[in-house]
């Protein structure tokens, strides 16, 4: 696509394949839409698209994708400032007028009365968003008020507010450090805070440090438990610390005025959310705190601005009616995208969002699935042209409703509990993700965006709006409201599987899409109890698992991964209808054909990067369940049920003998190595064991030392290189292979590859350097990947996830290594001719 032309043709594709799929394609529909996207893609693709969820936030945000811009396809925007008959796309000469196609005029409406709203908006509370002056005198115009939460110091003798911060740091970015300094006053006892902008005296540390939090005027240490007890008796209060404001290409740091205090304290919302949170859901931490009403996330400016906006929903909605001609159903689709706003205004504009000092901006409460107690916050003036500001939000908007799929078949989006209602009479194709057991409370959380939605939306979507919250006693999670959350959670699985289980026909698989991290130790394999939930619900619902497909869903470089054993993949299980004639057979025969057949299987998922080891024991559990499932049982001999759990056991068993057949198939050098690792790890070890190892795989220990250079072995110690000895500018293997004695092992190309491939490492060549020590392993570098495996589990076992994160880059990397030595081998024979 040319830049300009998405406009014109948003789908992109070819149109002839698009017009075909609607009219004769099935179907696909998805009963756990959540956020839609899955109809959303399936109506990418010319598909028509049913989604339905109990979540009425999960519902407008489905509708707002796939049913509501179909139905205003190529219309033209209705504001007095566009033109009807066409769209002006790029500048000057190179300027042309378009016809509006898809759902571009509708988002042209949306910019142009999201504007009115700002304009309207700042016109009633503007006065409470003040400018402040910078150190030239000059008016600036605030980005963020800082704040910190502060509670009494226990200390008698002291008594002052303490502020809680996790850092003093305003601003690590070079050439604009700033931090703020505390400063108490004893004679009023108060702390203030005053901007710094040199490096002399930056606390090292803030406040809140560990499981306590210390005092800044008596230096007292006080556990958690004592500021969620002053919370409780509702003693928590906040303190600013540093105003940020637009600058000339940086941003600025002043400290706090009593102007910009009392502008905050001046703010009287006339409303606010009267609900309260729940008592126990997953996902918040903020009870504890004495945080107890939604209300309390936000300060009372913050409130004052939300209700402002939403009021204004029903005045621009008149005003939308009146420029449409009485449009009213295209008014309410308008102000439903205005709505969506309100909601990623209060995401950013909470007292849990968070101030990012590496990158200057606001960050938003949802960071993950959950309300996390946060001691430093960001107040965001929306109002501003910087981050996380009113038009920025409504552009976002825009951006996305304009290249949605407008011309495709309109979608339907219902909202149903999957348990009781299905709308797929028709023999869709069923495509889901289900609920992920006990991971994320869905209705809760969403809670934070009803109770803003219902306020502008309630009259248009009375259905979905009739509650004071979400509905909580359908939803499919195990839940800590519930007496028994794993058998609430199994039974309305169950029933939902069964609905859908009626629906599906032979003529089309269905998909369940999983992600479910191993948990749990039992009877020497891995087990999750939410893997073992969700495919006995598959299982006693008749359905028989045909295969597994893994895709790939998440950078492989992202900073999650570095820090924790985060999937970076998704596997989806396809799954046809048991025939109701399957034949029973005997533990002893599963676990047969299961050792038969399961080699191959694992031998086709980790060649060739198609599953890293970060999901390998995730994605195995497929080919094991498939020859599970495809029995109407499987049993002892004593006729007791062999369950899935067992399975799932024998299934990791399977994959532990998999991995020990994939380390004889190494060099002896690495074999030794590999043994060493998993005795004494990368600390010191007798050389006297390590000549009887050695001696048993037909090495010696010295050549070792110095010929692979791939330990120490000095005063009767051997060690193992750690991957930092692998320093691409230090023991560099830039000598010819004959010099260097013959091939590198498996185990030093392993780790010079992993170094190159560490994310994170400035000294790291990445793909560049990963492949010229390919070409220098010369031969046998596929045991370079399936080192890299074993290595990933030694680390993963120990739960040290930054040291495996470098093996999982090989594997999720290697078709990438391959490629760039391949390119530099030619290159360099290129040369030489």
């Amino acid at each position: 696509e040319k830049r300009g032309q998405r406009l014109v043709n948003p789908q992109g594709g070819d149109q002839t394949i698009l017009q075909y799929l609607a009219k004769h394609a099935p179907t696909i529909y998805d009963p756990f839409c959540g956020g839609g996207s899955i109809p959303l893609e399936a109506q990418r693709l010319g598909m028509k698209a049913i989604g339905s969820d109990l979540n009425p936030v999960a519902v407008l945000i489905t509708k707002s994708l796939i049913e509501i811009p179909p139905k205003f396809a190529n219309k033209p925007p209705v504001n007095p400032d566009a033109d009807p008959l066409g769209m002006t796309v790029g500048k000057g000469r190179k300027a042309q007028k378009l016809p509006w196609r898809g759902a571009a005029g509708l988002a042209d409406d949306i910019r142009y009365y999201g504007r009115w709203m700002r304009e309207e908006a700042f016109k009633r509370i503007g006065h409470l968003y003040p400018t402040v002056k910078d150190e030239n005198g000059i008016d600036r115009t605030v980005i963020a008020w800082l704040w910190a939460r502060t509670v009494p110091c226990a200390n008698p003798a002291c008594g002052i507010k303490m502020p809680l911060k996790t850092t003093f740091q305003l601003s690590t970015k070079q050439n604009n450090k700033h931090w703020t300094k505390p400063v108490v006053n004893r004679e009023i006892n108060t702390v203030s805070f005053h901007v710094q902008n040199h490096p002399v005296g930056v606390p090292k540390e803030g406040t809140r440090i560990g499981n306590g939090v210390t005092c800044v005027a008596c230096g007292g240490a006080f556990t958690l438990d004592y500021v969620r007890e002053q919370g409780k008796l509702d003693r928590m209060d906040a303190q600013m610390t540093a105003i940020v404001a637009e600058g000339d290409r940086k941003r600025l740091f002043i400290s706090p005025t009593d102007e910009h205090v009392q502008s905050t304290l001046s703010a009287e919302p006339k409303w606010k959310p009267s609900a309260t949170l729940p008592e126990k859901a997953l996902g918040f931490a903020v009870q504890n705190y004495g945080i107890t009403n939604w209300h309390q996330l936000f300060t009372q400016r913050q409130l004052l601005t939300l209700t402002t906006f939403s009021d204004l929903i029903s005045e621009v909605r008149s005003l939308i009616v009146q420029d449409s001609d009485s449009d009213d159903e295209y008014a309410d689709a308008v102000c439903t995208y205005l709505t969506l706003a309100i909601g990623k205004s209060a995401d950013y504009g909470s007292s849990f969002a968070s101030w990012h000092n590496g990158r200057d901006v606001i960050g938003h409460v949802f960071t993950k699935q959950a309300i996390s107690m946060i001691w430093d916050f960001a107040e965001v003036n929306q109002f501003s042209k910087s981050t996380a500001n009113w038009i920025g939000t409504i552009e976002w908007v825009a951006k996305a409703v304009e290249r949605l799929p407008a011309e495709s078949n309109t979608g339907e989006v219902h909202q149903a509990n999957a348990s009781t209602t299905v709308h797929a009479n028709d023999g869709p194709i069923i495509v889901t993700d289900p609920p992920y057991y006990a991971n994320i409370g869905y209705a809760d959380l969403s809670d934070f965006f009803y109770i803003w939605h219902r306020q502008s939306l309630r009259d248009i979507y009375p259905d979905l709006y009739a509650g004071m919250l979400t509905p909580k006693n359908e939803e499919s999670v195990a839940a800590p409201i519930f007496d028994d959350p794993r058998q609430h959670f199994e039974e309305g699985l169950n029933k939902a599987l069964e609905r859908i289980r009626q629906y599906c026909t032979d003529d089309y698989p269905s998909s369940i899409f999983y992600a479910y991290k191993q948990q749990e130790e039992e009877r020497g394999g891995q087990t999750s109890t939410g893997w073992e939930t969700m495919l006995n619900a598959l299982i006693d619902s008749g359905f028989h698992i045909v295969g597994t497909w893994p895709m790939r869903t998440e950078l492989s470089n992202r900073p999650r991964s570095l820090g924790s054993n985060a999937l970076a993949t998704s596997v989806i299980l396809v799954c046809r209808p048991r025939p109701e004639d399957a034949p029973s057979v005997t533990r002893q025969q599963f676990l047969d054909e299961l050792a038969d057949e399961m080699p191959a299987a694992l031998d086709h998922l980790t060649r060739g990067g198609h599953i890293a080891p970060t999901d390998l024991a995730q994605s195995a559990i497929g080919p094991g369940m498939e020859i599970y499932s495809k029995y109407s049982s499987v049993t002892y001999i004593s006729g007791e049920r062999f369950t899935v759990r067992d399975a799932l056991v024998a299934i990791n068993l399977e994959i532990q003998k998999y991995d020990q057949r994939e380390t004889g198939d190494l060099d002896a050098e690495s074999q030794f190595c590999v043994t060493w690792l998993k005795q004494h790890g990368f600390a010191e070890g007798e050389y006297g064991v390590a000549e009887t190892l050695s001696k048993a795989k037909n090495i010696d220990v010295d050549d070792l030392a110095d010929t692979h250079e791939i330990l120490t072995s000095e005063n009767g110690k051997v060690q193992l290189h750690s991957i930092d000895y692998y320093h691409p500018t230090e023991h560099d293997p830039d000598l010819p292979i004959d010099d260097r004695g013959g091939d590198m092992t498996a185990w030093e190309a392993c780790f010079r590859i992993a170094y190159h491939l560490d994310y994170g490492r400035e000294d790291a060549d990445d793909v560049r350097g990963a492949a010229r020590v390919f070409n220098i392993k010369g031969s046998g570098t596929e045991m370079v990947e399936r080192l890299a495996r074993i290595l990933y589990n030694y680390h993963d076992a120990r739960g040290e996830a930054r040291e495996a994160y470098p093996f999982n880059s090989i594997a999720t990397r290697w078709n990438e290594v391959y490629a760039e030595a391949n390119r530099l081998r030619t290159s360099r024979q290129g040369s030489l001719t």
